[in-house]
């Protein structure tokens, strides 16, 4: 009976693959971690050591209080100067106290630190740096979530944590990378659990506002259980991982097929609904993400290295190609989509009743 299903498999997936491919961008089509359309010339502009597109881009974030765009923007340029900095180092030396440039300068250090063998003390080294950048950002928000970041690799205490999460979300009571900074500090990655980080994202995807990236919180929390070992008190059972899952497709659902802003909630859901094998809802997302594919969560996927990786040096092996495994997901819901559908569509009869289902 299992080589029967096996083949019927094979037949469905051949019959119908081809036809659950169409709508979906092709794969060399697809792009990693793309910049929108304002970040992009920034970039080009520090390919070519200029840094005056990114201290104007990150000046309109500041004053137009877009902090959204600007946490985003900050981690990017941040990535950017990470392997090359001669422009980071020419509008510092041009303007050592634009807060911009800071800004960008202490995320830069603190990525730089987390990759050390001696993490914590790199990162406790640095608190005078993050300190005085959060403290002098007036309403920004952002140098607030570095801080939460900074917090969780120096191995600080609830207390601290605390103060700094007050601080955060006084200047931006929904803000999304303060919100994500917290879940991993109370993740059972963190210094939590899985039930601690399901409650508090869980809460705060309740009082988000309708299309804030916030009510889709809860299936960030649904991805780090997955990738964890169960805790024997169950706070991660299947049915709480779906809700999550549930949340974030409504959110999806509410943006435009394409749309690059929701691009990695898109890519995190659609992470999840594949471990959770919901193959329709899965294919249905990879739809909705067109050709924004993300690092995150592909590149920290099964045997991947990490988001936060552990001190030491990162083994080869375990670096696998964040585009090659969305595309590998997405080829993997396919052919799971297909294997089962019937071989024949139900068809109505001329009687109104339905026709003849295959296999």
């Amino acid at each position: 009976m299992s080589l029967f299903r096996t083949l019927v498999g094979a037949v469905r997936s051949v019959r119908h693959a081809p036809r659950l491919a169409a709508g979906l961008v092709p794969d060399d089509e697809v792009l990693l971690d793309a910049p929108d359309a304002r970040l992009a010339p920034a970039l080009v502009a520090a390919a070519l050591a200029d840094p005056d597109p990114a201290a104007k881009l990150l000046a309109t974030t500041r004053d137009a209080a877009e902090w959204e765009d600007r946490d985003r923007y900050v981690v990017r340029l941040a990535a950017f100067a990470y392997r090359r900095d001669e422009w980071l180092a020419r509008w510092v030396s041009a303007a050592p106290h634009d807060p911009d440039a800071l800004l960008v300068t202490a995320q830069l250090a603190v990525r730089r630190a987390w990759e050390s063998p001696a993490r914590a003390e790199r990162l406790r080294e640095l608190d005078p740096l993050v300190r005085a950048v959060a403290e002098e950002a007036g309403h920004d928000p952002v140098p607030w979530r570095l801080a939460l970041d900074h917090a969780r690799g120096a191995q600080a205490g609830p207390a601290v944590f605390e103060t700094l999460w007050g601080q955060a979300v006084r200047r931006s009571p929904h803000h999304y990378g303060s919100h994500v900074a917290a879940l991993k500090y109370l993740s059972a990655q963190g210094y939590g659990s899985h039930r601690a980080a399901f409650d508090f994202a869980e809460r705060a995807a309740d009082d988000a506002a309708p299309h804030s990236l916030v009510r889709a919180l809860p299936v960030r929390a649904a991805h780090d259980a997955l990738r964890a070992e169960p805790e024997r008190d169950g706070s991660g059972p299947p049915d709480r991982v779906d809700r999550a899952a549930d949340r974030a497709l409504a959110l999806s659902a509410a943006f435009p097929a394409g749309d690059p802003w929701p691009a990695e909630v898109r890519n995190l859901l659609a992470h999840v609904l594949v471990e959770r094998g919901r193959w329709a809802e899965a294919r249905e997302e990879f739809g909705r993400i067109g050709p924004y594919a993300t690092s995150f969560p592909w590149g920290c996927a099964g045997d991947a290295v990490p988001e936060d990786p552990p001190p030491g040096p990162r083994p080869r092996p375990a670096r696998r190609d964040p585009l090659l495994r969305f595309l590998a997901a997405r080829d993997r819901t396919r052919v799971e989509l297909a294997r089962r559908t019937p071989l024949r569509e139900p068809r109505r009869g001329r009687a109104g009743r339905d026709g003849p289902v295959g296999h």
